[in-house]
């Protein structure tokens, strides 16, 4: 009996093998020909050869002028990164053409066709491959765990032993679009305040290295005292113009070794996620965000039929903070040693005690998926209100921020003739 299922499991495996050799054969031609009225007409076809691909058109009632393989790109693979909002768009696409009764293979060949990034069609062809090589769903999506996580294939997985896929990738399509709609407005809150203090950066470095040291040009030929405002401002432009390359280095150096520094320590990643939190405003965007993702993947897994204490294996690195990751792992193992789900919560003193009492509820009352998809959506609007909040709070700060380090540059470059206006009057 093991040696059938070995056989047929080598069977397999060569199969699989045999169809990605097919695959690799194929490439890309574009094409141009006349449909039946004489109106031209132009596409792509993914064949073996130019002459399948003239068969294929005159069938289709086409007369190809030309066909010719699509040109590759001159350094090598071309298109976007594949983001978390394309995979939200594809599932629900997937979604919806399984629930229309489109087989899965097919429903892949299409999404994959309707593809404007080249890795994105790439990725969901090589897919569509592996199914049809006999692979299941979840096993496919494993050679691309960037894209597709742990969690999001342990809710494929599930769908699949359920027999309601479809059901299972329309949650999960709506699970991403409102994760994505949280990550967004999460860089939104935080690009907003960067990037307008970056640009001031930028302004009062134009200032110090090209404007100021013709005012010095001019104030030399006055012969008197400069203000000491005026005499710091100067010297700063001096070590500006002199040492501007050292500062550069000095500014892409330290960013670059904090960023190396925070993904390899974990002391280092902690303590700028504790000091992150502790920060007015933006700490109570990254609470409520990581809130609202714990609840929500929580509410999709359980939902789904996952196992509570796998169910927050998954949630564990799926809240966008560093802190609230942990304390998602101590409840895990506190929940696996028997633990009810909200004194365990209660325990790591990071959840407020509103959504404690909800999941109590929960548990009790037996609808902990809808007590979690209610928190969930309580936080959700609480990020974009405060986001929008932050918003409006911000633009007049850095319009100050900015006038006093502008203003402060001119008035001190003025003070001069001010002083000298003086002395004349």
């Amino acid at each position: 009996m093991a040696t059938v299922t070995a056989l047929k499991t080598k069977a397999a495996t060569a199969q699989r093998g045999k169809q990605r050799a097919q695959v690799s054969d194929l490439q890309t031609f574009t094409w141009v020909g006349l449909d039946k009225r004489g109106v031209k007409i132009k596409g792509e076809q993914i064949s073996k050869n130019a002459s399948l691909v003239k068969a294929d058109l005159r069938k289709q009632g086409i007369n190809p002028q030309m066909v010719k393989p699509k040109p590759k790109p001159l350094f090598g693979k071309t298109g976007k990164t594949i983001k978390g909002r394309d995979i939200a768009i594809f599932s629900r696409q997937l979604a919806t053409m399984m629930a229309a009764g489109v087989p899965m293979v097919q429903g892949f060949e299409i999404v994959a066709g309707g593809q404007a990034n080249p890795r994105m069609k790439d990725m969901l062809t090589d897919i569509k491959t592996e199914i049809e090589g006999g692979s299941a769903l979840n096993e496919a999506l494993g050679k691309y765990p960037v894209q597709f996580d742990e969690l999001y294939r342990n809710l494929v997985r599930a769908g699949e032993s359920a027999g309601v896929l479809d059901t299972v990738l329309d949650t999960i399509a709506t699970y991403k679009e409102n994760i994505e709609n949280i990550k967004g407005k999460i860089k939104k809150a935080m690009f907003y305040p960067t990037a307008v203090l970056a640009v001031a950066i930028i302004v009062a470095s134009i200032l110090l290295i090209f404007v100021i040291p013709q005012f010095e040009s001019v104030f030399k030929n006055f012969g008197a005292d400069l203000p000491a405002f005026t005499q710091m401002l100067i010297s700063l432009s001096r070590f500006m113009v002199s040492y501007w390359w050292l500062m550069l280095l000095i500014a892409i150096g330290t960013i670059a070794g904090l960023i190396m520094l925070y993904k390899r320590s974990d002391k280092f990643a902690h303590f700028i996620g504790r000091a992150l939190l502790k920060l007015p405003i933006i700490g109570q965007i990254l609470r409520q965000s990581a809130i609202a993702r714990f609840a929500r993947t929580l509410g999709v897994t359980f939902r789904a039929g996952v196992p509570l204490v796998e169910a927050l294996d998954s949630v564990s690195n799926a809240t966008g903070s560093v802190v609230y990751n942990d304390a998602v792992k101590r409840i895990r193992e506190d929940v696996a040693i028997g633990h009810q789900l909200q004194l365990a919560m209660r325990q790591t003193i990071l959840f407020p005690n509103m959504v404690v009492q909800m999941i109590a509820i929960g548990e009790e009352s037996g609808a902990l998926d809808k007590m979690l998809f209610k928190i969930a959506e309580f936080y959700e609007t609480e990020v974009n209100n405060a986001v929008d909040a932050l918003s409006s709070l911000l633009e007049p700060l850095i319009m100050v921020v900015i006038g006093v380090m502008v203003g402060s540059m001119v008035v001190g470059m003025y003070l001069p003739i001010f002083k000298l206006g003086a002395v004349v009057g």
